[in-house]
C-alpha cells in the first residue's frame, strides 16, 4: 500500500475544525505544527488547545491512502467543516518498515564515562557502566536531545546517595530512573500526558527500579530535595511558584529546555526562590541549576 500526505497552511481556528472532519472523511492521521516552525518567528506553545495557540498559521500534514483519493478527502472534509478548499500540496509517501526504520535512528548514547542510554534492542557497549535501558517511543526523553543529556550530567554530579528526586515533565521517565540508578533513595515523575506516564512506568520496570509517576493536572503533595524540570522557557516561567514549592529548602534545582538568550529571564522569574550557578550549555541549549533558598 502506498500513502500520500496532504500539506496545507491555514488559521488555527480553521485548522482545528478541519482536523476532525479530515479524520471523519477518511484521513489516517492529521498532525499540526506552527507553519513557521524552524524559523526565527516560530512560537512555542505549552499545553494549549489548537484554537487558542499563538500560531498565526498552522500547518496540517494529512496522511491518506492513495486509493482513497486524498484530494477528494480534503474536499469532503472542507464541505463538512464549511470551509473553502485551501491551497495545498500533495506528496507521495512510500510504504516502508517504519518500525525497523525508526530503530535505525537510535544507537547507545554515552552521557558520561559511567552513564549510558541503551535502546532495548542494543547490547550495552559497557556492561560495567550505569546503563539506562530505554525504548524510545511515545514520550519525550530518549537522551538524544541536548537538554536531556544536560540534566543527566547534572544529576550525576549532585546525586551522592539517599536523595529524594522529582522530575517535573518526566516524559519517558529517564531522569527519575537515572536518579535511582545513580543512588537516590526515592524518585518521582510528573507529566500532563497520560501516554508519558504509561511509558515512564514501563521504562521503570524495564530498569528494575520503583518510581512513582503522577498526573500533573492533579494537585501534588510531594516535595523533594532534588527537583529537575526539562520543559521549555514559557512553561518554566508559569511553573516557577509551583516548582519552588516542590523543592525543600536548601534543595537542588535544575531547569532545562532553555535557549541561552532566555537564561536571564528565567533567572529573574525564580530569583525570589533560587540562587543560581552559571548555566551549563550544549549544542545551543542551556541548563540552569541552583539552590532553593
Amino acid at each position: 500500500m502506498t500513502f500520500c500526505a496532504l500539506v496545507l497552511d491555514l488559521e488555527a481556528e480553521k485548522a482545528d475544525r478541519l482536523s476532525d472532519t479530515l479524520l471523519a472523511a477518511g484521513a489516517l492521521s492529521v498532525t499540526c505544527e506552527d507553519a513557521l516552525a524552524g524559523t526565527a518567528l516560530e512560537t512555542a506553545c505549552f499545553d494549549q488547545p489548537l484554537e487558542s495557540a499563538a500560531w498565526p498559521k498552522v500547518r496540517l500534514t494529512v496522511l491518506c491512502r492513495i486509493q482513497d483519493d486524498p484530494a477528494q478527502v480534503l474536499v469532503r472534509a472542507c464541505g463538512a467543516a464549511r470551509l473553502p478548499v485551501p491551497r495545498h500540496s500533495l506528496h507521495q509517501v512510500l510504504e516502508e518498515d517504519w518500525v525497523a526504520k525508526s530503530k535505525e535512528q537510535f544507537a547507545p548514547i554515552r552521557v558520561s564515562p559511567r552513564l549510558w542510554i541503551v535502546p532495548t534492542w542494543h547490547a550495552a557497549p559497557d556492561p560495567r557502566a550505569i546503563n539506562l535501558l530505554l525504548d524510545p517511543g511515545r514520550a519525550f526523553g530518549t537522551g538524544s536531545h541536548p537538554t536531556t543529556r544536560l540534566c543527566l550530567q547534572w544529576l550525576e554530579r549532585v546525586i551522592s546517595g539517599g536523595e529524594s528526586v522529582l522530575d517535573y515533565g518526566c516524559g519517558s521517565g529517564i531522569l527519575a530512573i537515572a536518579a535511582l540508578k545513580l543512588g537516590a533513595r526515592r524518585a518521582a515523575g510528573v507529566d500532563i500526558d497520560p501516554d508519558a506516564i504509561s511509558v515512564a512506568q514501563e521504562n521503570a520496570r524495564r530498569n528494575g527500579v520503583v518510581c512513582e509517576f503522577f498526573d500533573g493536572s492533579e494537585p501534588l503533595s510531594v516535595t523533594a530535595n532534588v527537583v529537575v524540570a526539562n520543559i521549555l522557557a514559557h512553561p518554566l516561567k508559569l511553573l516557577a511558584p509551583l516548582l519552588a514549592s516542590l523543592c525543600a529548602p536548601s534543595g537542588r534545582v535544575a531547569l532545562s529546555g532553555i535557549l541561552p538568550e532566555q537564561v536571564e529571564e528565567i533567572m529573574e522569574h525564580y530569583s525570589r526562590w533560587m540562587a543560581f550557578e552559571p548555566p551549563a550549555e550544549a549544542d545551543g541549549w542551556a541548563c540552569l541549576s541552583g539552590i532553593r533558598l
